[in-house]
């Protein structure tokens, strides 16, 4: 991975770079070329100016100062001078050959345009020294009269030169880019890499079995930080589900030994006393079909336990008022048979936040739990409430509990010192769902006597 991220770092910038070097390279050019015009047409009038003089009164001292002027320029840059009379007859010329004065002139368009008064610039292909030229022609004037014209002529090859000059030190800034670019693409892949490794062995820890194994969770770039502490989350959320796990099936184990126990002695019990004792055989049966029905209430409530706290299900928008009417209905007959009185007040509809039918579940057990200890007669009132914290209190006139039983009612077979028949599960049952729903549940001992319950959902 470091090394993919290096080279698409490295081509993201090298074309980066591209792309800005082609449109410097034709700017460069065309300042170079615009600023060379400029410096033969300034450098073309001071020689226009010098030659005035000659061209005007022929004075050989003149003449002989311009021709000095032409060769020093020559000299310093490389530019060819050709000083020409208004017939376009040279007179000056910064060649060698000697040859070339006198020579005809006014055929070349651009000392024609300067003869006629015109500032000519320009590039042309030259026949004679096959070469593209830049030139620039100037008229020289006395006052109003024109006495001949000077151009000035340099190879266009000279600003190519110039440019390749300033883009080899722009190619040598941008290969120094380009390898830093390398080096930062390097360093920060590393850096990622690195972080990535070390969060990979931890995965690994936690795949071999080791639940203590976390990320860092401040350390690398924010993205890193999000997707270490993440982790963390998850491993603790795992931890957390194989301890219930284990704790769970240590509790089942325990409490359903018990029971397949004692089922066990009386069908044996009742096996020896099937030929003497058909009587007595029969009352152990009777007694060994009801262990059955406990062991098999067990077993529904461990599942229902296992449900509750086995998976992590969204929670939706649900009606309490609804929801708890609904129950209190469901409830009634069974209440009568008591000669209990469930009552229920508050809102009609309360909208809050819950998983799916878990509202129902954590009502029902709460519900089931007052009936077992309720006396006859007496009652259970529920109370709903609104607000930013929506709330459904189960109140009942039952023995209550102690301050032991308030601390463990919600472990799972938890069952204190109450002589009522029951598993135990009731309250852990309440204590996942509501935990699953973003909900809260508090026991409360009612004086004189009796409890009250009190779960406090989230308002959607």
């Amino acid at each position: 991975m470091r090394w993919r991220f290096m080279g698409v770092v490295m081509l993201i910038t090298g074309l980066v770079l591209l792309v800005q070097t082609v449109p410097l390279a034709q700017y460069l050019r065309a300042v170079e070329y615009d600023r060379l015009l400029t410096s033969l047409e300034r450098d073309a009038f001071v020689l226009a100016g010098t030659s005035e003089e000659a061209l005007e009164d022929g004075d050989p001292e003149a003449l002989a100062l311009v021709e000095i002027a032409a060769q020093q320029y020559r000299e310093a840059g490389g530019g060819r001078v050709v000083v020409v009379n208004v017939g376009g007859e040279a007179i000056v010329t910064s060649d060698d050959d000697e040859s070339a004065i006198g020579g005809d002139y006014s055929s070349r368009p651009e000392i024609a345009e300067a003869l006629g008064g015109t500032i000519s610039t320009g590039s042309r292909y030259s026949n004679t020294l096959q070469q593209q030229l830049v030139y620039v022609a100037v008229p020289v004037l006395s006052g109003p009269n024109i006495l001949g014209a000077v151009r000035l002529t340099y190879p266009e090859a000279t600003v190519d030169d110039a440019v390749g000059e300033r883009l080899s030190v722009i190619s040598v800034v941008a290969l120094l880019t380009l390898v830093m670019a390398g080096l930062a693409g390097v360093i920060f892949s590393g850096t990622v890499t690195r972080r990535l490794q070390v969060l990979t062995a931890t995965t690994e820890r936690l795949a071999a079995g080791d639940l203590s194994a976390r990320a860092e969770p401040n350390a690398g770039a924010p993205e890193l930080v999000r997707l270490a502490r993440s982790f963390n989350r998850m491993a603790d959320r795992l931890a957390a589900l194989i301890d219930e796990q284990r704790a769970f099936a240590a509790h089942a184990s325990h409490q359903l030994r018990t029971p397949l126990t004692a089922l066990r002695l009386k069908l044996e019990r009742a096996r020896d006393l099937v030929d003497s004792d058909p009587a007595g055989a029969a009352a152990r049966l009777a007694a060994a079909e009801q262990e059955a029905d406990r062991l098999a209430t067990i077993v529904e409530g461990l599942l229902a336990l296992g449900r509750a706290g086995a998976s992590i299900v969204p929670s939706e928008r649900v009606d309490l008022g609804q929801i708890a009417r609904e129950r209190v209905e469901q409830w009634q007959p069974l209440a009568a048979e008591s000669n209990v009185e469930i009552s229920v007040s508050g809102p009609a509809t309360i909208a809050v936040r819950g998983v799916p039918t878990g509202i129902d579940q954590i009502i029902d057990n709460i519900i089931d739990n007052a009936l077992a200890v309720a006396p006859s007669p007496s009652s259970i009132r529920i109370t709903l409430t609104g607000g930013s914290r929506p709330t459904i209190t189960v109140t009942d006139e039952g023995p209550g509990m102690s301050d032991e039983d308030l601390a463990n009612a919600f472990e799972p077979f938890w069952r204190g010192t109450t002589t009522t028949p029951g598993t135990g599960l009731g309250l852990a049952i309440v204590a996942e769902l509501t935990a699953a729903s973003g909900a809260t549940v508090v026991l409360r001992r009612r004086e004189p006597h009796g409890l009250e319950v009190v779960v406090s959902f989230e308002s959607a």
